[in-house]
């Protein structure tokens, strides 16, 4: 795992994030497990608050999450009815061999130790089963989201994304890339409030959070295409990295 620190920062903010964070489009989902007849056994690593699981639930498959915070199993029990996250990490997976017809992983792709998950991912699917990352990026190519992104300290745009992940080792197939579009109806305090379930504001200390806030109220006082709204359109591009296991 990368930062254990950052990586195990968001169970504090566990109400926030699920409330707070996109949600995944269905057109993203459904390409992401193509070939898979409903219900397919599915684990969703790194499961986080359930933001995943319950797009692929709402898609008529069998979830079965895996997260290691104990603060985000219990914010996914309370907002999944019926769905209990097991204790595990990518590294570390609580299941049996050739377990489960696909991976999939939200956003949380970024903070596994690769080598070791890879060969963990590769282990529980099936030959021939599907894993596939998940990312909401913003869409940087418009100008206050470009400036939203450096006053915070975002990081995962999409080339970012393509560019340091589309190759998951020998056990898998090469990387097909997929693409969607959508957005979220935000008021300017919600952005602020879904920034603070981010792991560089959790983790920083009061200073630097008054700094990136103190900036955050100036771009929407300031940036023509914000100034005066009371909400607006955060778009995002969402990519799947999907690949079979050989």
């Amino acid at each position: 795992m990368a930062d254990v620190t950052q990586a195990l920062s968001f169970g504090a903010a566990a109400a926030e994030y699920d409330r707070f964070r996109p949600r995944y489009p269905e057109a993203a989902l459904r390409w992401a497990l193509d070939g898979l007849a409903a219900p397919a056994r599915v684990v969703d690593l790194g499961a986080g608050t359930g933001i995943l699981t319950r797009g692929v639930l709402a898609l008529g498959h069998e979830v079965v999450p895996v997260e290691p915070d104990p603060g985000m199993r219990a914010q996914l029990a309370a907002a999944t009815p019926g769905t209990t996250a097991l204790a595990g990490s990518a590294e570390a997976a609580p299941l049996p061999d050739g377990a489960v017809d696909a991976v999939l992983v939200g956003q949380a792709y970024h903070w596994f130790d690769r080598e070791p998950a890879h060969a963990e991912i590769a282990r529980v699917l099936r030959p021939g089963g599907t894993f596939a990352p998940i990312w909401n990026t913003r869409d940087e190519g418009v100008d206050w989201v470009a400036e939203l992104g450096r006053v915070a300290h975002l990081g995962d745009n999409a080339g970012s994304v393509v560019e340091k992940y589309a190759d998951f080792g020998p056990a898998f197939t090469p990387v097909e890339l997929g693409g969607f579009t959508h957005t979220t109806t935000l008021t300017p305090d919600e952005v602020a409030a879904m920034l603070h379930t981010r792991s560089y504001w959790l983790t920083a200390t009061p200073a630097e959070r008054e700094r990136v806030d103190r900036a955050l109220r100036e771009l929407f006082a300031t940036h023509p295409d914000l100034a005066g709204r009371v909400t607006v359109e955060l778009p995002y591009r969402t990519l799947v990295l999907r690949s079979r296991r050989r």
